[in-house]
């Protein structure tokens, strides 16, 4: 994955691992940043998220922005806007890589804001409440900078198309994520009905949204047709979807997967597991596991192991690869609507990656 990224950032002629750098390094930011040093020592989520701006080689924090340049240069100038062909670089307009720069930091907001914790839920060995609390404003607030610095750049690509896509975007992970945190917080979350239909839903929302919605928004910038945009739509929406399954899948079919806290019961193989076996045959599963292997409640580190050994067994590990593969085999198709060039193959390369097992 990380050489399949390296190698397409070549093509586009920008370290899109430093995309979001001239916000980081700006004044306000140093600031926060030097605000955030006070919660070294605790467990509060947003450390994590900054050491992530730092290094994620594994998550690729900037892929978003990455795809919107590929697919900007795989479309190639519009006939319909001659005039501007001198502010191309590498084949890529300077709108675009601003706007591959604004989803970046729509995307990095909400990564931040995510690292807000329920202070009701907290443990003595999380660290003290006050840091804790301090850790939550910071959360908020270096969020909201980040979201309010996307606004204001989007609004100086002064086209009304692209800021109505991106607005909606933000509109759909607000949605996405709050239906998240809704269902995360229920007592019976291990019990909770799903479908897979309503799982694309909700996926689609939280993660492929924004990336759908930017690669349209790129065509929209270089006045392609209408073709066009939908087809680059089709890809980011796609791609998303099947980079999302196949994060879900890693837990069942990664080397050394033993650690079974590390699934989620709404991540698509559960899902399908439940689907498979039907509402009330899970429902007995669960049962079965909680009095058989954990009598005492609380423990839940024994319930999630054994369920996790039942999914694995299951057919919702093996449908849910399936569903990988038609997801990027449909952005493959979409792709096809594009002439072939470097960033064509690139893009092609990105859901070989994510969809091999």
């Amino acid at each position: 994955w990380s050489q399949v990224v390296s190698e397409a950032e070549k093509i586009v002629g920008y370290p899109t691992s430093f995309m979001s750098l001239r916000c980081l390094l700006s004044d306000e930011l140093s600031t926060i940043a030097m605000q955030v040093r006070k919660l070294v020592g605790t467990k509060h989520p947003l450390l994590d998220t900054a050491r992530g701006f730092v290094y994620d080689s594994r998550n690729n924090l900037q892929m978003r922005g990455l795809v919107i340049l590929l697919i900007s240069k795989a479309a190639g100038p519009s006939t319909a806007e001659v005039s501007f062909h001198h502010n191309m670089v590498s084949g890529i307009y300077s709108s675009q890589r601003s706007l591959a720069e604004i989803t970046e930091l729509i995307h990095t907001a909400f990564l931040v804001h995510r690292g807000i914790v329920n202070i009701g839920e907290l443990k003595s060995c999380d660290g003290p409440l006050k840091d804790m609390q301090f850790g939550n404003k910071m959360a908020v607030l270096s969020g909201d900078f980040l979201l309010a610095n996307a606004c204001t750049s989007l609004a100086q690509l002064q086209n009304t198309k692209v800021v109505e896509l991106i607005s909606s975007a933000i509109g759909d992970l607000v949605q996405g994520i709050y239906y998240e945190n809704s269902k995360s917080s229920e007592e019976n979350c291990l019990t909770d009905d799903i479908s897979i239909a309503t799982w694309k839903e909700q996926v689609f929302l939280s993660h492929s949204a924004l990336l759908a919605k930017s690669c349209q928004a790129a065509m929209e910038l270089a006045k392609h047709s209408a073709e066009t945009q939908d087809m680059a739509f089709q890809y980011g929406k796609h791609m998303s979807m099947s980079h999302k399954l196949h994060s879900d899948l890693q837990p069942f079919v990664s080397e050394g997967s033993s650690d079974s806290m590390a699934f989620s019961l709404n991540s698509a193989p559960a899902v399908l597991h439940q689907e498979f076996l039907g509402r009330e045959a899970w429902i007995k599963q669960i049962r079965e596991v909680k009095i058989i292997v954990c009598p005492n409640p609380p423990c839940c580190a024994c319930v999630f192991r054994q369920l996790w050994e039942a999914i694995k067994a299951g057919k919702g590990v093996t449908s849910a690869i399936d569903l990988c593969r038609c997801h990027g085999n449909r952005a493959l198709a979409a792709l096809e609507h594009f002439p072939p060039s470097e960033a064509r193959a690139a893009l092609a390369n990105i859901i070989y990656t994510v969809t091999r097992f």
